[in-house]
């Protein structure tokens, strides 16, 4: 075999990281999430300062996709502030259910990068939000298996 088919490795080559994906949905953030999107900015951009002193290419790498993908975020957040004294859930709110079993829960519907549903912070596009916009207090929508009763709705 000739050596001009042999790929020899080289040090200063790291291989290119796939970029994270974007979705198609709209961006829709709260001004928690924008603040959060700024601050993933800012800790990516100190640690690839970091990366680069202490020449370790793969941290580099890992950080140059990170920092794409929170620009891109960036540059398409749509702040939406929940309409206050609407009465309605809407995104942005914060909603109480009651389900089946008594139990009573709350989740604030909220962009898809600020979502962690053991927090209660459930994104926009999960069923249980999409069931619960657009309802009121009194209203009922399904929750998982069951359904469940809105008995507060807060825009704060």
């Amino acid at each position: 075999m000739s050596v001009a088919f042999v790929k020899e490795p080289n040090e200063d080559q790291v291989e290119v990281l796939p970029d994270r994906d974007l979705g198609t949905e709209p961006n829709l953030v709260t001004a928690r999430g924008l603040e959060l999107i700024d601050a993933a900015l800012a800790e990516g951009e100190a640690g690839l300062a970091a990366a680069r002193e202490a020449g370790d290419k793969i941290a580099m790498a890992t950080l140059n996709r990170d920092l794409r993908y929170w620009r891109a975020r960036r540059a398409t957040a749509q702040l939406v502030e929940p309409q206050a004294g609407s009465d309605v859930v809407q995104f942005g709110s914060a909603v109480t259910i009651e389900r089946d079993d008594g139990r009573r829960q709350r989740f604030r519907i909220v962009g898809i990068d600020e979502a962690d549903p053991a927090k209660g912070l459930v994104s926009y596009l999960s069923p249980l939000a999409r069931g619960l916009v657009g309802k009121a207090v009194g209203d009922v929508a399904r929750a998982g298996p069951g359904e469940a009763e809105i008995v507060a709705i807060a825009h704060d």
